[in-house]
């Protein structure tokens, strides 16, 4: 039996940007009971709270075995069931001198392709310490105006490529649904995943990773390059069947 099931958060256990659905929330209690849960995503702490942690149901002493990595696993926090509060475990922020060359590069590379939104909702661009992170149409778009904006990525492909030769010395990826996430080299979600395995003492086949861009070049791709077993998903309505399935299983064990 696998001892963690990690998710992707949005598109995965949420709409983008919303908070996880009853169902959902009561799912992953449910599961809580068997597994150790990680939940890795582009977003903020503060995301993940809003998005997940508030809305869980979940006596405070599981919540111990919920593992939180925002920022691309750049970020890691625990619940400590004491102090009744959530500890950082690691952070690898980028360094205050990088941060204005690489909004400026953002927003520069976004003008030139044509794809700088002059009435964005909410930041374009966004300082989260660890993780520089451009939002296509702004951090508080609906979902609706999210999902429209790139839906086949070519907006962000544009721009990403007008980056790499001015940022050869960070990564740039594409995450989320209008999202750029920029981090130090070397880290993804592969990396969070190795940290996660060094804070636990377990090996890749004792985790369960379902995400919904699992495909090539997609930011859960190096999670199945790695050699961790995957699920696909495109929706929060699936991973909830796959979920429910899991918990089934395990009653009957």
């Amino acid at each position: 039996m696998k001892k963690v099931i990690a998710f992707d958060l949005d598109d995965t256990l949420a709409v983008t940007k919303s908070a996880i659905s009853d169902r959902m929330a009561e799912l992953l209690g449910q599961l809580l009971e068997t597994h150790d849960i990680c939940v890795i995503s582009g977003g903020n702490f503060e995301q993940f709270k809003k998005q997940v942690i508030d809305n869980i149901k979940a006596p405070h002493h599981l919540l111990t075995k919920m593992h939180m990595m925002p920022t691309c696993g750049t970020r890691y926090y625990r619940f400590d069931d004491i102090d009744m509060q959530w500890r950082k475990i690691y952070s690898e922020d980028i360094p205050d001198k990088d941060k204005k060359r690489i909004t400026e590069v953002l927003v520069s590379a976004a003008k030139e392709a044509g794809h700088y939104e002059p009435s964005p909702d909410g930041e374009i661009v966004e300082d989260r310490e660890s993780q520089i992170t451009f939002s296509g149409c702004g951090q508080q778009a609906s979902p609706e105006r999210k999902y429209a904006w790139d839906a086949d990525m070519k907006k962000r492909n544009a721009i990403r490529d007008i980056m790499l030769p001015q940022l050869t010395d960070y990564e740039i990826r594409l995450g989320g649904t209008t999202s750029i996430d920029i981090t130090l080299p070397g880290i993804d979600k592969a990396y969070g995943m190795n940290k996660l395995m060094a804070e636990l003492e377990i090996g890749k086949d004792d985790i369960l990773f379902i995400g919904d861009k699992l495909d090539e070049g997609g930011n859960d791709y190096p999670v199945k390059a790695m050699g961790i077993e995957t699920i696909a998903v495109d929706s929060w309505e699936q991973t909830a069947l796959v979920v429910e399935t899991i918990v089934k299983v395990n009653n009957l064990d």
